[in-house]
């Protein structure tokens, strides 16, 4: 980060000097081979023509000007037909390690996103079920996202929306009803479409010793509502209860019955009809949404005047944007993959840009046991829900494997591993790294070895390769949470953490700290285990991981 900011304003001022515009095709980026710099840039090949002139003789003069912008640069060399690659100098990086150190648990965050509000929805399950694991993966990419972006300088909101109306409402509510009635020894068949998990049974029962026999004296639209209430009061509870021992928060649950109910969605779709973007035909009510780029127009309320999910979910987003959101990202499972183009459709339809709007999708994740795959189930002995997963691994380990892959890759989650205590599990990989420093500095302690001088001249001891390859890994770490931001990536945290512990393991096996016989040299080692566990403390709580001082 600092590295980037100091080279971009170096050579924009020398582009400036030269009488040139910046071009905004000019990229300042790691080059493949650490052996040619730390940085390189194309500005010169970008710019060539603007400046009349070849582009080495261009990236010449714009490498002289960087050599001469202070002790910063250790040197600048034009190579192959026009890039400048550029070496910084060890007292540049070395103040990387105070610079961590200074700013302590706010080191990596920044202001990219300073001004734009965010609203993140996600997990949003049915209250008819408790969470599976694909829920879990869900609900740690939304969590995750959230931290990052407000790490990113966002004013991010967290979101559930609450599907409690319609068709798969009053499912449940028949599928209890029933259960209830044969737990009252009558006869009742279940729903030939309802739920027959065992959960429906549980609830079925629960109710009976709750209220008894009460329900059979009253009307059959009367008891099914009332099984329904139960139910979702019940299952939603559960799945709070589950959410807040996987550390996800949401700061507001939002009904989608409140929004039929408030005549939401009937003036949102008056409105779409007013402006000529929705239309009746064949008794239905039908959405425009080919003229934003969908492939086909869309029904939004059936010829039975039933309202569709699409009708609800346009009236939900036409809120979130009155509520003052700039973006709106929702976390959908892979196979909403089709309901994308229809609802940024949907949010341009809205006054929007298509960008407004964000989906990120989350695949489906394979559970393992002895290297074979499990079959999806609720019943006893069969992982499938959250809660079971989270108390057979725990916490740390299910979200730092959720977040492990790109979301919209299929994840195969090995539940013996992430139950060892070895270098193979990657969530024990990363927080050994945290821990082995802990250690460390307790010893130091107990030796009453200090290090809380972080000038130029301690720091000046860390000089070996491995010393260097470590600090730029941690200068790194800002860029990397923005561009996590950018991206809507979280998994880029996983994987940066994953490379910085194995830097970290390779350091601590070659180079001595407290033993190296040196107390100068101590010092400065220390320092740089300090700045490199605050690091790691900071990129695993932007996962929702802990980051314990012994293992």
């Amino acid at each position: 980060m600092r590295a980037h900011t100091f080279l971009h304003e170096t050579l924009e001022s020398a582009v400036a000097e030269q009488g040139l515009q910046w071009p905004d095709k000019a990229k300042i980026e790691p080059p493949r081979d650490k052996g040619h710099g730390d940085l390189a840039s194309n500005a010169a090949m970008v710019l060539a023509k603007q400046a009349g002139m070849p582009p080495r003789d261009l990236a010449a003069k714009l490498a002289d000007r960087i050599k001469q912008s202070g002790p910063m640069i250790a040197g600048a060399e034009v190579a192959g037909p026009g890039f400048i690659n550029v070496s910084f100098s060890n007292e540049f990086w070395q103040q990387t390690v105070a610079e961590v150190l200074d700013q302590g648990k706010s080191y990596g965050s920044g202001r990219w996103g300073e001004g734009t509000k965010v609203q993140v929805e996600y997990v949003s399950a049915n209250p008819t079920g408790p969470l599976h694991i694909g829920h879990g993966r869900g609900a740690a990419v939304g969590d995750s996202l959230t931290r990052i972006l407000r790490a990113a300088g966002y004013e991010a909101e967290t979101e559930y929306y609450l599907n409690d109306a319609g068709r798969q409402m009053n499912l449940l509510g028949r599928s209890i009803w029933a259960r209830y009635k044969q737990a009252c020894d009558r006869e009742a068949d279940l729903p030939e479409d309802g739920y027959k998990g065992a959960y429906i049974l549980e609830l079925a029962h629960e109710l009976v010793q709750e209220q008894g026999d009460a329900l059979l004296f009253r009307s059959e639209e009367e008891a099914v509502a009332a099984c329904r209430k139960w139910g979702v009061d019940r299952i939603l509870g559960g799945i709070k209860a589950d959410l807040e021992t996987f550390r996800v928060e949401h700061q507001v649950w939002f009904s989608e019955q409140s929004l039929v109910q408030s005549g939401a969605v009937s003036a949102t779709l008056r409105e779409l009809q007013d402006a000529g973007l929705a239309y009746e035909q064949d008794g239905a009510l039908w959405f425009a949404s080919t003229r934003f780029g969908d492939d086909k127009d869309r029904v939004l309320r059936k010829s039975d005047g039933e309202l569709t999910y699409f009708a609800s979910d346009i009236a939900y987003h036409a809120d979130k944007y009155a509520r003052g959101f700039d973006l709106c990202i929702d976390v959908w499972g892979a196979d909403h993959h089709g309901y994308v183009p229809r609802m940024r459709a949907a949010v341009q339809a809205l006054g929007r840009r298509a960008d407004a709007f964000q989906v990120v999708l989350i695949q489906l994740v394979n559970l393992l046991r002895k290297g074979e795959q499990m079959t999806m189930s609720t019943r006893s002995g069969q992982f499938a829900t959250l809660a079971e997963v989270i108390s057979e691994v725990g916490t740390d380990a299910a979200r730092f494997i959720f977040l492990s892959r790109k979301s919209d890759s299929s994840l195969d989650m090995d539940l013996d591993l992430l139950k060892e205590q070895s270098m193979d599990n990657p969530v024990y990989y990363v927080q050994y790294a945290h821990a082995r420093i802990c250690s460390m500095q307790a010893k130091a302690e107990e030796r009453g070895v200090r290090a809380e001088q972080k000038s130029a001249q301690i720091l000046s001891r860390l000089d070996t390769e491995e010393d260097l390859d470590l600090i730029k890994s941690l200068e790194r770490f800002p860029d990397t949470v923005s561009g996590a931001a950018r991206t809507l990536s979280p998994h880029h945290i996983s994987f940066y953490l994953l490379d910085l512990a194995g830097m970290l393991h390779k350091y601590y096996n070659r180079h001595p700290v407290l033993n190296c016989g040196d107390e100068q040299l101590a010092q400065a080692r220390l320092l740089l285990m300090r700045s490199v566990a605050q690091v790691v403390r900071n990129g695993l709580y932007l996962l929702g991981v802990s980051a314990p001082e012994a293992m």
